[in-house]
């Protein structure tokens, strides 16, 4: 069975958008920047398995998970958002190294979910799923998270042109858009609940 290339371009183009990596890196840097690089690389790894596993669980089951738990999508819009501004206040705040531990899971929230499969990518591998099929929408699912990959393991290299100094200053910039990004995701969700 061939596939349809101009249906993989079709389904790839959505979801690249609503993963949106490279919006992502800010958070990534500062989420990661007291780490050394081996553990930077095991990190990677980890956000970017979780997201395909995420994923896949969605792509096959979304619908029959939402229906079971009596839930929708924004209900998870609101959930996921809830978790970045928690995650995002916290280290604003923190002033130490010891009060901020990049280490703890953070592979898995909030970089693997919801920064890389939140509940944009999620809706749209449900309806990519009932467009294309389940073939064309994995293809793509796959594309997506090995370019994510890629951008993660060299990010050390936008590190290293940008300098400690600056990546402070950027990493609390880019809490505040994490906090941002986390009341939009509120606000979708509440608008979705109330029909607006």
């Amino acid at each position: 069975m061939g596939i349809d290339f101009n249906s993989l371009l079709l389904s790839f183009i959505p979801l690249f958008v609503a993963i949106d990596v490279f919006g992502v890196i800010p958070i990534f840097l500062s989420l990661t920047e007291r780490l050394n690089r081996p553990k930077k690389d095991k990190l990677v790894t980890d956000a970017t398995m979780t997201a395909l596993a995420v994923a896949l669980i969605f792509l096959f089951g979304g619908r029959a998970i939402f229906r079971f738990l009596g839930i929708t999508e924004n209900d998870f819009r609101v959930g996921g958002g809830v978790v970045l501004v928690v995650l995002a206040v916290i280290d604003l705040v923190s002033r130490s190294d010891s009060q901020r531990s990049p280490e703890d899971a953070v592979g898995v929230v909030p970089i693997g979910i919801p920064l890389i499969i939140g509940p944009a990518v999620l809706t749209t591998i449900l309806i990519l799923v009932d467009t294309y099929g389940y073939v064309i929408t994995i293809i793509s699912l796959l594309l997506n998270l090995f370019i994510v990959w890629l951008v993660f393991h060299y990010s050390h290299v936008v590190g290293k042109i940008v300098g400690k100094t600056v990546a402070r200053a950027v990493a609390k910039i880019a809490a505040l858009f994490m906090v941002a990004i986390g009341v939009m995701m509120i606000r979708v969700g509440l608008s979705g609940m109330l029909g607006r």
